[in-house]
């Protein structure tokens, strides 16, 4: 679906978010991009779609560079910032005029997830909150079936309902054709959806795992108090303390994932080691 290889990029001449960065995804899957804030998670997400280019390196989506901006290219794919920006229209008209670039778009599915987040196609946008506006974003960018989806803090502005609205859409829109990219510090409004994750650190990618083999290698549990060596990271909580260990006797446990990145930035080494092995 997307390969990105030995990969240079930053704003600055001197300073590079990105050096020698490689990166591969496949269609089928939804991917949880985490990182702390300034790691490049936007600028990745951006290069992937040819908005900002490489200084050295290959972006490659499904044959295309996105830095060419080939129209085929664009018809497959699909960004959604974190800060939305609509046209002083109605819904129905940014539909109509939008839809046209997007061969696969489908009108009818656009309406059944306008309804979903009881908006109204006649509405205008100018009329809409932003958690609104984001909503119209969301729903156009699934209704063109592109297969290719990039999601830049897709839960910002929306309520908890809501938020429980897009995970049920997002699950039934993706599927062995397709692939989604959230970024995203929200991770608990989609624990249960991102079935795959990858972690930026430092301009390096430190975890690219699907969350399958992550619980086999890693256990998620609340200790009274510290007392196995196969402790990697901990915090405490009112239950105990949130625990994530090696997991050495195939413990079935249900992932953390806010708690597997904190474990990955405080315990890189032994994350790296466990994960390379």
């Amino acid at each position: 679906m997307l390969n990105i290889y030995q990969l240079k990029f930053g704003y600055k001449a001197k300073q590079h978010l990105f050096e020698k960065l490689d990166l591969e995804l496949s269609a089928g899957h939804i991917y949880g991009l985490l990182g702390k804030n300034g790691a490049g998670k936007s600028s990745l997400l951006r290069m992937m779609c040819g908005l900002v280019f490489p200084k050295e390196g290959s972006v490659e989506a499904f044959a295309f560079n996105p830095m060419q901006r080939h129209p085929a290219f664009l018809q497959q794919v699909f960004f959604v910032p974190e800060e939305v920006e609509l046209p002083n229209l109605k819904i129905k008209q940014f539909a109509k005029i939008n839809g046209a670039f997007y061969p696969g778009f489908d009108r009818e599915k656009f309406n059944l997830l306008l309804t979903e987040f009881e908006l109204n196609i006649d509405s205008h946008i100018k009329d809409l909150s932003y958690g609104q506006q984001k909503k119209v974003s969301i729903s156009f960018a699934i209704a063109t079936n592109a297969k290719l989806l990039l999601l830049d803090e897709p839960t910002n502005g929306l309520d908890i309902p809501s938020k429980a609205q897009l995970r049920k859409i997002l699950a039934g829109h993706i599927n062995e054709d397709s692939c989604i990219v959230i970024s995203t510090h929200q991770v608990r409004d989609l624990d249960n959806l991102i079935d795959s994750i990858i972690i930026l650190e430092n301009g390096a990618i430190i975890l690219n795992e699907n969350t399958e083999r992550i619980t086999e290698k890693l256990a998620f549990k609340v200790l009274q108090q510290e007392t196995s060596s196969n402790v990697l990271y901990a915090e405490p909580s009112l239950a105990g303390q949130l625990s994530v260990l090696e997991n050495t006797r195939n413990e079935a446990s249900k992932l953390d994932i806010e708690l597997l990145f904190n474990a990955a930035i405080e315990n890189k080494p032994e994350i790296l080691r466990i994960f390379n092995n």
